[in-house]
């Protein structure tokens, strides 16, 4: 009785630990109750679950990547970018004015600078991304840098590959960041070659069997290509066959949005680069000036400016961003997005904007990858409808498209999906594009998709049936894990 008597008591007091720590190391307090609530009710698996994918490493600061180990150094830079963003927004249309406080908010929290000499290309699905993706590796002289969540070892991929082989071949440095669970069909077979061929390769957070679930959380999201220094991709598209939509080569169609910028815009991405390749390789990059090489011009063009997040940083960025960009909205705003979970800082954000007048659309998957994301993105339309927002499901396929367009004038084009896993647990990358021929076009794009989409009714929401409307409320109790 005794030996009980204590082994209760030790289970008692491992309760209570876990709970304080729940309670001192969870900002969110939704999270902090669901981890409560689960460790209290469900204590072995809820604690488990907590450690799992519960902890807090933006405070923990579990990655450390810095670019700058010369404190001195780090502040001449910082210094610089500021006085460069201040100089851009001097020569920046005054119509554009009035993101400056956006802009200020990417200049603070991620020393991201805006530029305003470059050239934007909006790509739509594999079928555009990938020739144009292909026609500048070939033309690649000094380094090609590229980072993945997904590169499979298919036909486009072994393409890349070919391209990487030949370019190092030649000459090129040409350094390889893939996630080790996202693209781990390439550890077997792609990964070897590279390597064999001199490109430099390196998983960005390889995972072993004992640490497999804490690092599945924390994955890296990001799709980044820098060629040269001056031309970057970014968007949604990983690199698999799925995205090119060839007939008989996928059941679904797959839409999606990516981007390529040519000229001082890539310096963010490219500054991304070098810090989670030196996180993760064996060989420290410096901010070499041969990576920073963008020809000077003086023709005005698209102002461009990178919003970055992760657990590597002080803050979410990136939901900042978002919201920051909602609440300037005027007129319209046009959301595409695979994964909507909002959370109650996005929600807020758009039952306002729509309250206040605002035309606001949200384009989302008539049927998703994921059934439990599904239900739990569900049981915030009502609320939204309510409100005045339009919710349309797309029903040609799967839209993994990752977009806002606000007002005409402002546009973002990125990685992130609208939910909890990329505002607070991956490491995503946002490009934000102030320029109206860029807004025109994603415009053109969303009202195309909306042909290809299902408006929802509020009324006939409304009259649900019960065991529909049940398992959706169920799931949004569980958003805050998803």
């Amino acid at each position: 009785m005794n030996w009980l008597l204590i082994a209760e008591v030790c289970y008692a007091l491992l309760v209570t630990a876990v709970c304080l720590r729940i309670v001192y190391d969870t900002n969110s307090t939704s999270k902090t109750l669901a981890y409560l609530l689960l460790t209290v009710f469900f204590p072995i698996g809820g604690m488990i679950l907590y450690f799992v994918i519960g902890t807090n490493y933006r405070k923990r600061k579990l990655y450390s990547k810095k670019i700058f180990q010369d404190e001195k150094l780090m502040l001449e830079v910082q210094k610089q970018i500021f006085a460069e963003s201040e100089r851009t927004w001097l020569l920046a249309k005054p119509e554009f004015g009035k993101y400056k406080k956006l802009s200020n908010l990417l200049l603070n929290s991620n020393w991201s600078s805006v530029s305003n000499t470059n050239k934007v290309e909006v790509l739509i699905n594999g079928e555009e991304k990938f020739p144009a993706v292909i026609k500048a590796l070939e033309q690649a002289k000094k380094h090609i840098h590229i980072e993945y969540y997904i590169f499979e070892d298919e036909v486009i991929g072994n393409k890349i590959k070919d391209i990487l082989i030949r370019k190092a071949k030649e000459g090129v440095s040409v350094r390889f960041i893939y996630d080790d669970f996202g693209s781990r069909s390439i550890r077997r077979n792609i990964i070897p070659e590279l390597l064999e061929a001199g490109v430099e390769a390196y998983p960005f957070y390889k995972i072993f069997f004992m640490a497999l679930a804490n690092r599945l959380n924390y994955r890296n999201h990001r799709k980044i290509i820098v060629i040269d220094g001056y031309i970057g991709f970014t968007g949604g598209i990983n690199v698999s066959d799925r995205y090119i939509n060839q007939p008989g080569q996928s059941e679904v169609f797959w839409r999606d949005t990516h981007v390529k910028i040519t000229g001082p815009g890539v310096y963010y991405l490219q500054y991304l680069f070098i810090c989670d390749w030196n996180f993760c390789s064996d060989h420290e990059l410096p901010a070499h000036t041969d990576f920073f090489c963008s020809e000077p011009s003086e023709k005005m063009g698209a102002l461009v400016q990178i919003a970055a997040s992760g657990p590597d940083s002080d803050d979410p960025t990136i939901l900042f961003s978002i919201i920051d960009a909602i609440g300037m909205a005027e007129r319209e705003i046009l959301i595409t997005t695979p994964y909507f979970i909002p959370g109650e800082s996005v929600l807020h954000a758009l039952t306002v904007a729509a309250l206040s007048g605002v035309s606001v659309k949200l384009l989302v998957p008539g049927k998703s990858d994921s059934k439990m994301v599904n239900l739990a993105a569900r049981s915030y339309y009502g609320d939204l409808m309510r409100s005045g927002v339009q919710i349309y499901t797309y029903q040609k396929g799967f839209v993994h498209a990752k977009t806002v367009v606000s007002d005409g004038m402002l546009s973002i084009i990125g990685t992130a999906n609208m939910d909890h896993r990329s505002f607070e647990l991956n490491f995503e990358v946002n490009s934000m594009i102030y320029d109206r021929a860029t807004a025109a076009k994603l415009t053109d794009i969303f009202n195309a998709d909306l042909k290809n989409a299902v408006v929802l009714d509020l009324e006939e929401w409304k009259r649900r049936p019960f065991y529909k409307e049940f398992p959706e409320k169920l799931a949004r109790l569980l958003s805050p894990l998803l």
